[in-house]
């Protein structure tokens, strides 16, 4: 009975174990708002409720998506299935990221979309959506949209009046993926026959020339954002614009608008070809729900799943058979982006491909800033890629290092153990150490995670070289790249030393004018007499208080050429605007001032608190001695601020030092990255040249050991104030 009965219980406890794992639910990360989002939460619960399996989702951030799948998948904490552009999956396929798209039938799904997906002949992934550029027209405006590139040049006189802020066109012709429709209208090709990156074409100077004239005829904006392309065309401003699908979701009720595909280049015959962009579900290939994973991606993307994508989200189906329902037939957008994506070019899943976005950008900037030439911009563009994507260092031998750092602890094990032994044993000469350290444990080991473990990660990264999936060890060859110039001249932004005298002219005139006007200002704010002092206190206090990232943004569009505040002022008094980005110096100025705003409450608050410390005694006795005002400041208040204020330009030089989101937000590194700081150019080649982990580590060791030697200069600086006050 008793062996009957054990049965009975394990039987029923491998019941509820496989009935348990049946109801895992399936991790689904993904990156939409809005009506996607919606869109996505409903297509899972059918599937939930057609097979019984739970989704749970999770939205991610785009601009962080990419580094945590490349985190999480390969430990094992990342979803099951993820919804991604196709533009990195060589990229994750190289880091073993994706399970290959086992139950497609290619025949669902628009030949060019499956193409985008292929890697080495297998494909990987189910395409969901088809991301493409198309021509948004205002009917009002333009009954008749233009089909060739002289009915566009002919409309756009009449639509447009720069000066009343109104546009025949507008897009963000700053950014290669809203140009590459004209560099392959005009016959230019992105890619060689070996598949390498080429620039320096007749077609990618005649694209060129085009937006130039564009821009420079006033039918563009200037300097234009996506929100500014929004903004002129809700507000009826811009005639047409150039976007994707995902413009539809902002255009105000009250625009009549119609998407038409991108007109025909009429020199050469060929259609401006925008970038295809396929969103898909990809498989992880971590997933322990293999099966079941590959059910729900393919389910995402066919059927009912793209009707309810498609009127909900407002996405292009890349299902084909999506086409013959009554309700997509009937969406006019749906149609009119299809048409658009017949003409459009797969972008290329290949690591060449995310290796010329900066070089494009940099040529496109020059271009339509009058940098450079139209005809010389290309070899600009080869040079700029060039230097940015270094070939690999050849393998170093790891061991002596392992063993230099072998001699080094033993080295310190035999400097401690030669010292003499204390006269009384530790625990009587420490009677309290086991309290202290209670005491001190949670901060020793916030400082040991936060600060101790992630300086040695980076400094170890500094000697490897990572490619996509691998890092391998280089010694120091990171280093000799960046103090070499190596692909640069020194003279030139991309070199450490022109960075790094860029950054320490930053730091002291920054320093110089927060500690100037915030003194000015605390010396003006002393004066009891002074009527309403303390609104004047919490009034200049309000820059320092607002968040940084947020007064950069207001201080940008402040210094837009067309639109920003301060050429209005210029305007207003009869000088010309300035383009504030187009040179070092103004782009440079514009960097200093707004840090100056961010950076002068401080010096004030820490000068103002130092000047009431001083007796006013002081100066009574000096005017009875006849001392003018400046010789009091020189000799009384000058001498008696130094102790309070020393510590605070200290401390607001090696802020300034690093002030990463004012270089990032305002200019850009604006003109060519000539205004980049060390800690920006440590951030561009981690995170926009191809994933330089080691390289970028390489340049945060020489920062460190830059604001070591500051260190070590003040701390004697201090030393001296504080004998010379003794």
């Amino acid at each position: 009975m008793k062996r009957w009965l054990a049965l009975a219980l394990l039987a029923t406890a491998w019941s509820a174990q496989a009935a348990g794992e049946a109801a895992a639910p399936l991790k689904l990360w993904h990156a939409y708002r809005g009506g996607e989002e919606t869109a996505l939460l409903q297509v899972t619960q059918q599937f939930t409720a057609k097979t019984s399996i739970p989704v749970e989702l999770l939205a991610v951030p785009y601009n962080a998506y990419a580094d945590k799948l490349t985190n999480g998948i390969p430990h094992g904490s990342g979803p099951d299935v993820f919804i991604f552009n196709h533009e990195r999956l060589r990229n994750f396929h190289a880091q073993h990221l994706l399970a290959p798209a086992s139950t497609l039938t290619r025949g669902d799904y628009f030949p060019n979309a499956v193409e985008a997906l292929e890697v080495d002949g297998q494909v990987y992934g189910y395409p969901m959506s088809l991301k493409c550029l198309a021509l948004y027209v205002n009917t009002k405006l333009v009954p008749t949209p233009p089909t060739t590139t002289s009915e566009l040049l002919a409309m756009l006189p009449a639509l447009s009046d720069a000066d009343a802020g109104r546009f025949g066109l507008a897009y963000e012709n700053g950014d290669f993926y809203f140009h590459a429709p004209f560099l392959f209208g005009f016959g230019g090709e992105l890619f060689d026959a070996n598949g390498k990156a080429s620039f320096d074409t007749e077609g990618m100077a005649r694209s060129l020339a085009f937006a130039k004239k564009l821009q420079d005829d006033r039918f563009v904006p200037q300097e234009i954002s996506g929100a500014l392309v929004k903004s002129l065309f809700n507000d009826g401003r811009a005639a047409m614009i150039i976007s994707g699908p995902w413009f539809a979701g902002e255009v105000a009720s009250n625009v009549d608008y119609r998407v038409v595909a991108l007109p025909v280049v009429s020199e050469t015959g060929i259609p401006l070809k925008p970038f295809l962009g396929v969103e898909a579900a990809f498989v992880s290939s971590q997933s322990k729900q293999a099966d079941k994973a590959q059910a729900l991606a393919r389910f995402l993307s066919l059927g009912e799943a793209s009707l309810v994508r498609t009127t909900v989200g407002r996405q292009i189906p890349a299902d084909v058979a999506a086409y013959q329902l009554q309700a997509v037939k009937d969406d006019v957008l749906i149609s009119s982006f299809r048409e658009a994506a017949k003409n459009a070019t797969p972008m290329p899943n290949t690591v060449e491909m995310l290796r010329v976005w900066e070089p494009m950008k940099l040529t496109l900037r020059a271009v339509l800033q009058g940098g450079t030439e139209p005809k010389d911009a290309g070899a600009l563009a080869d040079r700029r890629y060039r230097a940015l994507h270094r070939e690999r260092p050849p393998d170093a031998n790891p061991l002596p290092w392992l063993g230099l750092v072998g001699v080094m602890a033993v080295g310190g094990t035999v400097w401690v153990m030669r010292r003499p032994a204390p006269a009384l044993p530790f625990k009587r000469r420490y009677p309290d150490v086991a309290l202290a350290a209670t005491y001190l444990a949670p901060a020793s080991a916030g400082i040991l995670v936060l600060v101790f473990i992630p300086f040695v990660v980076g400094l170890s990264l500094s000697l490897f070289h990572y490619e996509p999936g691998q890092y391998s060890f280089v010694g120091l060859a990171n280093f000799v790249d960046i103090l070499a110039s190596r692909g640069y001249r020194i003279t030139e932004p991309l070199s450490f030393y022109f960075t790094l005298a860029v950054t320490l002219l930053w730091a002291l005139i920054n320093v110089v004018f927060h500690v100037s006007i915030g003194l000015f200002l605390a010396m003006l704010l002393k004066d009891p007499l002074l009527k309403l002092r303390g609104v004047y206190r919490v009034l200049l206090i309000i820059p320092w208080a607002v968040p940084n990232y947020i007064t950069a943004l207001m201080w940008k569009g402040m210094f837009h050429r067309q639109f920003g505040a301060i050429n209005g002022l210029l305007v207003a008094m009869g000088l010309e605007p300035v383009s504030w980005f187009t040179k070092f110096s103004t782009a440079f100025a514009a960097n200093v001032a707004t840090n100056t705003w961010l950076g002068f409450p401080f010096m004030m608050v820490v000068a103002l608190g130092a000047l009431q410390s001083i007796p006013q005694e002081l100066y009574e006795a000096a005017e009875v001695d006849g001392a003018s005002r400046w010789t009091q400041f020189r000799h009384i208040t000058l001498p008696l601020l130094r102790p309070a204020m020393l510590p605070a330009v200290i401390l607001g030089s090696v802020w300034t030092f690093n002030m990463f989101n004012i270089i990032y937000l305002v200019s850009g590194g604006e003109p060519g990255g000539a205004t980049d700081i060390l800690v920006s150019e440590a951030f561009r080649w981690a995170f926009q040249r191809n994933q330089q982990y080691g390289f970028a580590a390489a340049y945060s060791v020489l920062i460190f050991l830059v604001l070591l030697a500051w260190s070590g200069f003040t701390k004697r600086l201090m030393r001296a104030s504080s004998e010379v006050m003794g």
